[in-house]
């Protein structure tokens, strides 16, 4: 599958949803210039394909959770197993295998600071073949979560995007929502599809449509709650994706994570600990333009010291929940 098998218009309806991923097909269409039955059936082709998914999903920073990089070495037999065994993991995301081959990287959250230590000794596979393990907590987040780098690719205008974008309301330092069990089924039906219909949710939660549709708003106006659309990167024409562990100078971390926040290559960007204290994910169209980039602009950012530049082999699994397939096995997202 190349970018040649879309057009303005699909990609046009992806930085729509990544705005808003419950917005209606009408007001996207409004939006767009489009007719509703497009909007629905550029939607209907695409998800069913398997090209986009539309993700609830919830900021820990809200929820008082702490986020861990994890880089996993293996022996190369192992490599695949070890992976596929940690994306089965309802508190993972992110997990991708990592050139050579004989590393993973991923993402996992752990409810609190007290619960970093059980995360290494119990949430990773247990096999003598993982060989070396190396943990880094996100201290600060540049880019990411709900702005998504799709949001960088100049699809809409800013007129469309101020009428499509949902208001969230600054939560006070160190504020954190309160969740029951009603939301927590709300959020599990989401996470693994963010425009499910409010009688799918109203029967996950007993609760009715109208309470549906009001914690809906509530959840997403406090920041709780919000979407992401996880797509084919070849939609965007992107066919090289890279981790980038950089050492910079304490003074230089702010300016040179915000700076890289601002690259259109840039997916996602964070300060971290460890002695590389910067963290970026970029996407390239090829490995031609990643040579191009670290050369250029990551070169003349302020403090750096050195880089780690690690290619992306495969991905297997997303910010989203594992899809399996209907006899059970994993279904790697493209």
């Amino acid at each position: 599958m190349n970018s040649d098998a879309f057009d303005e218009l699909d990609r046009q309806l992806v930085q729509a949803l990544q705005l808003d991923g419950r917005a209606p097909f009408s007001r996207i269409a409004d939006v767009l210039g489009v007719s509703d039955q497009t909007v629905a059936r550029r939607y209907t082709r695409l998800r069913t394909a398997g090209t986009i998914r539309v993700l609830g999903l919830t900021d820990p920073a809200a929820l008082g959770e702490v986020v861990w990089l994890l880089r996993v070495q293996c022996t190369p037999d192992a490599a695949v197993s070890v992976a596929e065994a940690m994306a089965r993991r309802s508190d993972t995301s992110w997990v991708s295998l990592m050139s050579g081959g004989t590393e993973i990287s991923g993402i996992t959250r752990a409810a609190s600071g007290e619960d970093s230590d059980a995360l290494l000794l119990r949430k990773l596979p247990s096999t003598p073949r993982v060989v070396g393990v190396a943990a880094h907590c996100v201290l600060h987040e540049y880019f990411g979560g709900p702005q998504g780098l799709v949001s960088k690719s100049g699809m809409l205008t800013p007129r469309q995007i101020e009428r499509l974008v949902v208001p969230v309301v600054q939560r006070p330092p160190g504020g954190r929502a309160r969740l029951d069990d009603g939301d927590r089924q709300l959020l599990a039906v989401l996470a693994r599809d963010g425009r499910a219909g409010l009688g799918e949710l109203a029967t996950a939660t007993g609760w009715s449509q109208s309470t549906v549709r009001r914690r809906l708003a509530e959840l997403r106006a406090d920041g709780t709650l919000y979407f992401d659309v996880d797509y084919h990167h070849r939609m965007f024409d992107h066919g090289s994706t890279a981790v980038l562990w950089l050492s910079v100078l304490p003074a230089q971390l702010a300016a040179a994570g915000q700076a890289v926040a601002e690259h259109p290559e840039a997916a996602f960007v964070c300060a971290t600990t460890g002695p590389h204290n910067l963290l970026a994910v970029v996407v390239c169209r090829d490995v031609r333009h990643l040579y191009e980039y670290l050369t250029t602009r990551v070169a003349a950012l302020p403090g750096v010291r050195g880089m780690e530049t690690s290619p992306t082999i495969r991905r297997v699994k997303g910010p989203g929940p594992l899809l399996l397939s209907p006899r059970g096995a994993a279904r790697r997202v493209p």
